[in-house]
């Protein structure tokens, strides 16, 4: 007698890891005893320490979200969608689940008995080493591109030593540090590093960091008769404090202390100078947490002095993304330390171009990344994107000091090319007269895009936006991010630009969602992952931060994680972007890895129907935040 719904669960099944390698009499077999279970939105599945189910579940409709902690502090870690498998713990351990299992929408899931799926795992080898895969590799399918590289599931308590994850974990420092005031004297704050047992003491106004005092002042300042010991703290102390954000990796932690050649490191609630302190990482804290890490690469570009030298280190950052990624290191760990590499180089690429040079500089510049490496996004061989800004000057000296700055551009662009930065193809550079511009010249233009977009172009020109500090003197940018956020503050005008600029792409899917590929071209009915999907997320990140007010903030992730603190009633959806963006930023760098491009263009016929899945569920939080866009800046009105 037939049995239509285990029919329709078996044929449902057979699309995905593990059960295609199953025969379809036994996943029949196996389906007539699987229960069907619906879950409203929000509705708990199972809870940390709960006792383990006597069957494991798949994801038929819908998505469930896995969390590490209650729902009063929940932090979300997976998003198992159709066809991802949780729930697997009974089969390796008796103990409870380790994380909670909760709806993130009306979800229907399969829920398959262990005792009748055993017997398949005793025998089939393929559904065997699926298994044994997804527990040694810590994901929920080790075959899957966007769930391979989580570090946590449901199934494994997870292992801080492990050798080959472990500096991508977060570093274990001091958490609510003692501070001092500017005006301590510093014979009382000596006694009070002496007493406390510390090598180190942050200087504070209101909790917010402004120096930091370690013993090497204490020897090379007061111990040597430089200052007196009755002098107040601010007199000796490091200022500005190199300050990072919580959750700091432990490769993070050592190329911010090689970066700045510091000792120390102040934690603050979002990373920067404004805002509270909450801890200090120290050397000693890397130094008993590593072994080694990919800071090796940045001692090896401050040591290089040709740029053949940085050539080869070049290189080697793309095995070292391949092997990151081949070792389950999340892509936003990877990202952010393979941008402060590519920062190293350019830095290295300046300085030497600057030796070169007949003259120091005649003025005092800055270097500024911007575009996708001022977002700190760029992991593959992509263009470069950079400007100058130096000081105000004298009208007669204006015209040396530009010509000037323009060859250290056109040597440092040149470089970087040879390097393996391809030149900008709308030359976006700092050898282009339009980008190399004194401070007040840069501020006008600033003023021009802001207070008359329609005017100045500023819908080709939205990348000037996200922009982060390379070489130099960074006063100049921090003048200049003042006038950005003075002249955009309630600037409903430039906002409706930048929102129009935002929603040019809807999410990627046609009328029968299917994905909307190239119809001509070189490209011709490849899905371009770049312009119909990453930017749609970078654009709408871009233009929220920014109306917000937010500072120092540059990237698409990090900038969805501080909207979901500004925004509680629209988190869910930021957090969705959030993950999406990183979700597309995999695809797309293992797209690159694969085919020695920049990773734009994807083969969907290439691409497993899972894969298919998982790349149609980014564009989901797209189209949210663009209604969100739609609502905050009434763009239904705007013409």
């Amino acid at each position: 007698m037939k049995n239509p719904i285990a029919e329709r669960i078996t044929d449902f099944l057979k699309q995905f890891h593990p059960f295609s390698s199953i025969e379809y009499v036994d996943l029949l077999n196996i389906a007539k005893n699987t229960r069907v279970v619906y879950l409203e939105k929000n509705e708990i599945l199972f809870k940390i320490n709960d006792n383990t189910h006597d069957c494991f579940y798949v994801v038929a409709n819908g998505a469930v979200g896995l969390s590490l902690t209650s729902d009063s502090d929940e932090v979300l870690i997976d998003k198992c969608d159709e066809g991802d498998i949780l729930g697997l713990r009974p089969f390796f351990a008796k103990d409870n689940y380790l994380m909670t299992a909760k709806a993130r929408e009306e979800s229907i899931l399969y829920a398959i008995p262990i005792e009748s799926f055993k017997p398949i795992v005793a025998n089939n080898v393929s559904v065997l080493n699926f298994v044994l895969q997804s527990f040694a590799s810590n994901t929920r399918n080790p075959y899957d591109k966007s769930h391979k590289g989580k570090l946590l599931s449901e199934n494994i308590i997870h292992d801080d030593s492990t050798t080959e994850i472990q500096h991508f974990q977060p570093i274990k420092y001091t958490l609510n540090p003692i501070t001092a005031s500017p005006n301590d004297i510093v014979k009382f704050v000596a006694q009070t590093m002496s007493s406390r047992k510390i090598g180190s003491i942050i200087i504070h106004e209101n909790r917010l960091p402004i120096g930091i005092v370690t013993d090497k002042d204490l020897r090379s300042k007061i111990a040597t008769g430089l200052y007196s010991i009755d002098v107040t703290i601010d007199k000796i102390m490091s200022s500005p404090v190199i300050t990072v954000n919580e959750n700091l990796s432990i490769a993070e932690a050592q190329i911010m202390m090689l970066k700045y050649n510091v000792g120390h490191l102040c934690v603050t609630k979002d990373g920067t100078i404004y805002s509270e302190i909450s801890g200090i990482i120290s050397e000693h804290d890397i130094v008993v947490a590593q072994a080694n890490n990919p800071g090796v690469l940045l001692k090896e570009v401050k040591r290089a002095n040709k740029v053949s030298e940085l050539k080869l280190i070049r290189e080697k950052i793309i095995d070292l993304i391949q092997n990151s990624i081949d070792k389950n290191i999340p892509i936003n760990h990877i990202s952010s330390i393979v941008a402060e590499i590519n920062i190293a180089i350019t830095r290295k690429a300046i300085e030497l171009s600057i030796e070169k040079m007949e003259t120091p500089p005649p003025a005092r510049f800055a270097w500024i990344n911007i575009g996708s490496q001022g977002r700190k996004e760029q992991l593959l061989l992509t263009d470069q994107d950079n400007a100058v800004v130096f000081e105000d000057v004298a009208d007669d000296k204006y015209d040396d000091v530009k010509k000037y700055f323009l060859e250290v551009g056109n040597s440092v662009t040149k470089k970087l090319n040879k390097i393996g930065y391809s030149y900008c193809e709308a030359e976006m550079m700092a050898n282009n007269p339009m980008w190399c511009k004194s401070l007040t010249d840069w501020k006008s233009q600033f003023k021009g895009w802001i207070n008359t977009p329609g005017d100045k172009g500023i819908l080709i020109n939205t990348i000037f936006f996200d922009y982060d500090f390379v070489y130099g003197d960074e006063k100049l940018i921090d003048i200049l991010t003042e006038t950005i956020f003075k002249e955009s503050k309630d600037n409903q005008v430039f906002y409706a630009f930048l929102g129009a600029d935002a929603l040019k792409n809807p999410p990627p899917l046609g009328f029968f969602r299917q994905f909307l590929v190239e119809s001509d071209g070189e490209h011709k009915d490849t899905f371009d992952i770049k312009s119909r999907a990453i930017l749609s997320l970078v654009d709408a990140s871009r233009l929220l931060i920014l109306s917000y007010g937010v500072r120092n903030i540059n990237n698409t992730y990090n900038r969805f994680l501080k909207l979901s603190e500004l925004d509680p009633k629209n988190a869910v959806i930021y957090e969705a972007c959030a993950e999406a963006f990183l979700v597309l930023l995999k695809f797309r760098t293992e797209e690159g890895l694969k085919n020695t491009s920049d990773g734009r263009y994807l083969n969907l016929n290439e691409l497993s129907k899972l894969d298919k899945v998982k790349l149609k569920n980014t564009f989901g939080p797209i189209n949210e935040v663009q209604d969100i866009i739609k609502n905050k800046f009434q763009l239904t009105y705007f013409t």
